[in-house]
């Protein structure tokens, strides 16, 4: 196994990087996210691969998850 040794304050700043990082990305994420749980339903449908019960299912889901609740 290799070790790197970092000062503390290298360590805070590189933690610090980290969450702005995934805070970002996570906010690019979700608005990069514009359809509706009944398109991305549709979308699943047309492929013409998925049962009925799991599009119903997937649509419930979207709708009760924070994805739906822009």
């Amino acid at each position: 196994m290799n070790k790197v040794t970092i000062s503390k304050n290298e360590y805070v700043k590189l933690q610090r990087q980290a969450e702005g990082y995934r805070k970002l990305t996570g906010r690019v994420f979700e608005f990069l996210i514009k359809d509706s749980p009944e398109d991305v339903a549709e979308d699943f449908k047309k492929t013409n691969l998925y049962t009925k019960g799991f599009l119903r299912d997937l649509k419930d889901g979207l709708q009760k998850s924070s994805y739906g609740k822009k």
